[in-house]
């Protein structure tokens, strides 16, 4: 059993069982307008292994709010980017799910809406009870809402799907908070940033969180991180109910078959001696179209295999330099106000929280990350964030063809020779014939 106590039930407990019997639970990122192809999707998803999650991953016009263009595109059987919960008749949704969701197969909600109260309405009227998701990580990236109405519009939601423990169920939220923007913001702001949210939702309730990180230019310095990310939601986050979750890289992807599976069987690798709990997986296809269903069992059950009981997660040192960073700034943003939600308003108001590269009006946009010779990211400039200046900063001007570099390491890196790949207990190899092996066995 897990050295943690946790509040019983629910998704935390289902992702708890399967790390104390030595699985990595695997989840895709999928959404379909029409329900029966939603369902197919979570059948799929269900049939890839015992250690999966569903996904409905929502439209874009569900997540701005825009619901008239979703009943037009539904009336019309023009073709949406995911499922329009709030527009769908709650019947259908429970009839798509009937059957398949359980407590041996639980289903996320992923949206990415700074507005989402309708969203949470749906969720609420149906008793789904796993979403994810910030005040910050959902406003920052997205659009233009202004973060103080993201913060207020989180905390009535928050509080709102809290109350679902009233039904006896555990609502779990996930932090989006270390996958801010995908990529080039050095790992001490991401892993501030999710312990940050997951005080919020704690806050205003919730008991059951997960943390997100979002693989990143460098293995050794992402174990870090994650080493980072796992002790200080041990030392400040007020439930026992936590795990970490990791999501295979969010930035430009590898154009070959090859580097694809390479760079996820490191994600894996990643989650699995950093001893997180869950992995989003990533596919073959995702540098050239949305991936099939099949493409997402493929690496569904790639992942999966990592997972092993016998492996023993990576001691981590307590002075790391991810630590010592991402501390220094919780602890400031903190430290401006007793409410965790106005304490994050005036963090960015300080540019004690500013995102590199992230253009919204709330940001001040005066840090500069980079990847650095040895692959690691790094600061360029740190703006007016709370934490000294990094030790092996350079002072590197970051220039527009250096940017573009940099946004295309992690592709040029993985699609060159192969080299450090990972192979998994259960995979014989993980070149691009494995791949279609897995494809064509399913």
């Amino acid at each position: 059993m897990s050295a943690r106590q946790h509040s019983p039930g629910g998704f935390g407990a289902f992702v708890r069982a399967a790390a104390d019997r030595g699985d990595l639970v695997v989840q895709p990122r999928m959404g379909f307008g029409d329900p029966a192809q939603m369902r197919a999707g979570l059948a799929a998803t269900r049939r890839a292994g015992h250690a999966t999650v569903g996904t409905i991953t929502l439209d874009s016009y569900t997540r701005v709010g825009d619901l008239a263009a979703v009943s037009r595109a539904l009336a019309d059987g023009a073709l949406l980017n995911g499922y329009p919960i709030a527009s769908h008749d709650l019947s259908v949704t429970r009839a798509m799910l009937d059957g398949i969701r359980g407590p041996g197969f639980p289903v996320q909600v992923r949206h990415g809406s700074a507005t989402p109260h309708h969203i949470f309405d749906a969720l609420i009227r149906l008793g789904l009870d796993v979403t994810e998701g910030g005040p910050v990580s959902y406003c920052l990236p997205y659009g233009r809402t202004p973060l103080a109405e993201s913060v207020a519009n989180w905390a009535r939601c928050v509080d709102r799907f809290a109350a679902l423990r009233e039904r006896g169920v555990e609502p779990h939220l996930e932090t989006f908070g270390g996958c801010l923007l995908g990529q080039l913001c050095p790992p001490s702001l991401l892993v501030a940033i999710s312990v940050l949210e997951a005080l919020f939702f704690c806050r205003y309730g919730i008991r059951s969180v997960s943390v997100s990180y979002a693989q990143q230019t460098n293995l050794a310095q992402d174990l870090e991180a994650v080493g980072a990310l796992r002790r200080l939601c041990a030392e400040l986050l007020p439930t026992t109910d936590w795990h970490t979750v990791i999501y295979t890289y969010m930035g430009l992807y590898p154009a070959t078959d090859d580097g694809a599976i390479r760079l996820l069987g490191h994600s894996a690798r990643l989650a699995v001696y950093s001893g997180s709990e869950r992995l989003i997986v990533k596919t073959v296809a995702e540098s050239r179209r949305i991936p099939t269903v099949k493409e997402n069992v493929a690496a569904l059950r790639y992942a999966g295999s990592f997972a092993s009981s016998d492996v023993v997660p990576l001691p981590f040192g307590d002075d790391s330099e991810v630590y010592q960073e991402a501390r220094q700034i919780i602890e400031a943003v903190l430290g401006l106000h007793a409410e965790i939600g106005q304490a994050l308003l005036l963090a960015f108001g300080k540019g004690y929280l500013d995102v590199p590269y992230c253009l919204h009006p709330d940001n001040r946009g005066r840090t500069r990350g980079y990847v650095a010779a040895d692959g690691r990211l790094r600061w360029s400039d740190t703006g007016a964030l709370p934490v000294r200046r990094p030790v092996r900063d350079d002072g590197r001007r970051v220039t527009s063809a250096g940017l573009l570099a940099d946004l295309s390491y992690v592709r040029r890196t993985y699609d060159g020779p192969a080299s450090g790949t990972p192979r998994p207990a259960a995979v014989e190899g993980d070149s691009a014939d494995d791949w279609r092996f897995a494809l064509t066995s399913w």
